[in-house]
């Protein structure tokens, strides 16, 4: 005889689950790391440190006072290189108000309990299902349930509970568990690039302002050196020395430097503002922090990281990596999808005329109901997902391929770019240095009569353009700086103010 007896249901239930976890095996393809490439160098050639031309040093930060170290490892807070107080402060203020980073870590922390509320799937749910039925038994021949054959009125009381599982024979499940883990993955990456592109951001427009400051300052001397020279002339037309078309010549030129200004100052407003936006303030609270080229220190020692390290150091490369397999995943689920599926359900309760009788013996019931389903004709739906699902796995693969490309490519440009910033900002401030001299000496003549105006005026035309692009040059070459960093990723795994997640507020979140 066969005993049915709800304790012994239940374990044999039990032993059936853990047996079919235990025999379970996950289908579609293993996820394997893509190799790293197998290269040495970001360059052609050995990389060579930026140098100037023909020995030419600068007085602040430039030329060969850079020099690239291999191998060297890249702070958590790059940006305090620059040894800015300023910088360092807005920063800060970036990454506690940004709203942008914010948002990231919100889309982090979805992903993450999209996994948690997946896992839940390999394990059994438990649902209470108790019931209270008024019912009429009826007439004729038919007996009601109560012992009084002639009352047909009666309630029904039913407390159960129904345990359900879907056993993951083929590691459907684990295989969508898989794929939610790698989009956590990716959110992870995510994060770190906004993390990383906040900071980049505020650096780079930070140099940008004190770009624009040290142009408009170098504007303004050259419109003030014009405008003595147009008292002297002015002096000079009255006493019959010179023509009053000197004048005239010498009044276009200061005209024509003066209408760069505006520009440079809307440009420079522009700036504040969106320094403003990136540390989280509207515009009418403006940030206090100003920069100028002369408050920013370059750094000398630049960290190159092996090429064989930067594929794990970029987010984006990591971002990528994870796609591929959350779509080696997707696979798995596609091929689980086309196979059968099983799932077992048990009940077990009582039920009684009266709530005293619930608890007694011959009221109790149990049930164990085990089922399997698979697909006998889809008209190909299932393949042709399965093989959409392939297909995908390629494009994510050959995604991550033109981001490691693009990756290696962006550290080639910062580290071509700072060898000509070498060049360039030498050469400009070895130009502003010729160009000043060269101006006072055409002074002297002029005054002595010597030379004409229009003379004078070609050489303050040099010096303005030797002024307002040794600015440029120099601020192009803190910004390449900056990029290097950036391109290398930042070194966001030497930080240490990851903000941990909230904390969990339900009282019943297994339930």
């Amino acid at each position: 005889m066969v005993d049915f007896a709800p304790g012994r249901c239940r374990r044999a239930a039990a032993v059936l689950a853990a047996s079919l976890c235990l025999s379970a095996c996950a289908v579609g393809p293993n996820f394997v790391p893509p190799e790293d490439p197998p290269v040495g160098r970001y360059t052609k050639e050995p990389l060579q440190n930026p140098s100037a031309a023909d020995k030419i040093r600068t007085r602040q930060g430039g030329s060969a006072d850079q020099s690239f170290v291999s191998g060297a490892d890249i702070p958590g807070q790059w940006w305090t290189l620059f040894h800015s107080k300023a910088l360092n402060r807005l920063v800060e203020q970036a990454l506690a108000n940004n709203p942008t980073l914010e948002a990231a870590q919100a889309s982090l922390r979805v992903a993450q309990q999209n996994v948690l509320a997946q896992k839940g799937t390999l394990y059994p749910s438990l649902t209470a299902t108790p019931q209270i039925q008024g019912a009429q038994a009826p007439g004729l021949d038919l007996q009601s349930p109560l012992n009084n054959q002639n009352q047909y009125l009666y309630s029904l009381s039913t407390p159960q509970a129904v345990v359900s599982y879907n056993p993951d024979v083929f590691g459907g499940n684990r295989r969508q568990i898989e794929s939610l883990e790698a989009t956590t993955e990716n959110q992870r990456f995510q994060l770190e690039a906004a993390y990383l592109s906040l900071t980049a951001n505020v650096v780079a427009a930070a140099i940008q302002e004190a770009s624009l400051r040290a142009q408009i300052d170098a504007t303004r001397k050259v419109i003030q050196a014009q405008t003595e020279v147009l008292q002297l002339y002015n002096k000079q037309l009255s006493l019959g020395q010179i023509a009053g078309a000197d004048v005239v010549q010498q009044q276009a030129a200061l005209a024509l430097s003066q209408q760069l200004l505006p520009p440079l100052e809307k440009a420079l407003a522009q700036q504040r503002n969106l320094l403003t936006a990136l540390a989280g303030r509207l515009p009418s609270d403006e940030v206090s922090e100003t920069f100028d080229l002369a408050a920013l220190r370059l750094p000398t020692r630049l960290p190159v990281s092996l090429p064989s390290r930067l594929v794990q150091q970029r987010p984006d490369v990591k971002a990528a990596e994870a796609l591929v397999q959350q779509a080696s995943a997707t696979v798995g689920v596609a091929v689980a999808n086309r196979l059968p599926q099983f799932s077992l359900t048990a009940t077990g309760g009582s039920s009684a005329t009266r709530i005293a009788q619930v608890t007694s013996p011959g009221a109790a019931f149990f049930t164990i109901i085990g089922q399997a389903t698979a697909p006998i004709f889809d008209a190909g739906t299932l393949f042709r997902r399965q093989r959409a699902a392939e297909e995908s796995l390629t494009v994510a693969q050959a995604q991550y391929k033109a981001t490691v490309i693009t990756a290696f490519q962006n550290v080639a440009d910062a580290l071509r770019a700072l060898q000509a910033d070498a060049k360039a900002v030498a050469a400009a401030d070895a130009a502003v240095s010729a160009t000043n001299q060269s101006l006072g000496l055409i002074r002297k003549q002029y005054t002595a009569g010597a030379i004409t105006s229009s003379q004078v005026l070609i050489a303050q035309q040099g010096y303005l353009s030797a002024l307002v692009t040794s600015a440029a040059a120099r601020a192009t070459q803190y910004a390449d700086t900056a990029a290097l960093f950036v391109a290398l990723g930042g070194g966001w795994w030497n930080r240490a103010d990851v903000a941990p997640p909230p904390p969990e507020k339900d009282p019943l979140k297994f339930l």
